[in-house]
């Protein structure tokens, strides 16, 4: 056992009951983020649409046993698992009851260019990382992170994320991530792949 296994708290998979711990630490980590801030840009509003941003990501994942989280919710890495195509239709956005439309014409907008520029090809998918700033500084995030990278490799795929925030993609680079191509709009983001 590492030092790091050692002080590292147990990590487990995220459950509907914490939804709640888990939106409010996103919330707060992601504050400052580039595309939190561009995709809510007044400081007024932001808890509120953050938290139902995520709040959405979190419910379209948890049933799929691929959130895993360190303190129910201290720290969080949300995957997404290679999935088959749906075949049944989408339902209405869940989001367009919560946002007002030009926060929701930023949030398509961001998705569609970050999908655009992802692989071919199955992968798991790192859609986010994040440690409640209360939390940070534990390496927290590295091990929420650790267990999609090993489900992935579990599965022989690669895994892929994308991040907007330049200091990012050096502290993932250190992880063994590497850069695929980058997004230059709707603002510049990273594509990034561990295999």
């Amino acid at each position: 056992m590492t030092d790091l296994e050692r002080r590292t708290p147990e990590i487990t998979v995220a459950t509907p009951a914490d939804r709640g711990r888990v939106v409010d630490s996103l919330v707060a980590a992601f504050a400052a983020d580039p595309v939190l801030t561009h995709l809510f840009p007044d400081p007024a509003s932001y808890p509120r649409y953050a938290a139902a941003f995520f709040g959405h990501l979190f419910d379209k994942r948890v049933h799929r046993g691929t959130i895993w989280t360190i303190g129910r919710g201290a720290s969080v890495a949300i995957w997404e698992p290679p999935v088959p195509p749906e075949r049944e239709p989408e339902p209405a956005d869940p989001l367009a009851a919560q946002l007002p439309a030009d926060a929701l014409a930023r949030v398509h907008a961001y998705d569609a260019a970050v999908h655009a520029a992802l692989p071919a090809g199955p992968f798991w998918y790192l859609g986010v990382l994040g440690t409640h700033p209360d939390s940070a500084g534990r390496r927290w995030g590295h091990a929420v992170m650790r267990a999609g990278l090993t489900r992935a490799a579990a599965d022989g795929l690669p895994a892929v994320l994308e991040t907007s925030n330049p200091a990012n993609v050096e502290v993932y680079r250190r992880a063994g991530w590497q850069v695929l191509r980058e997004v230059a709009e709707p603002l510049p983001t990273w594509i990034m792949r561990q295999r």
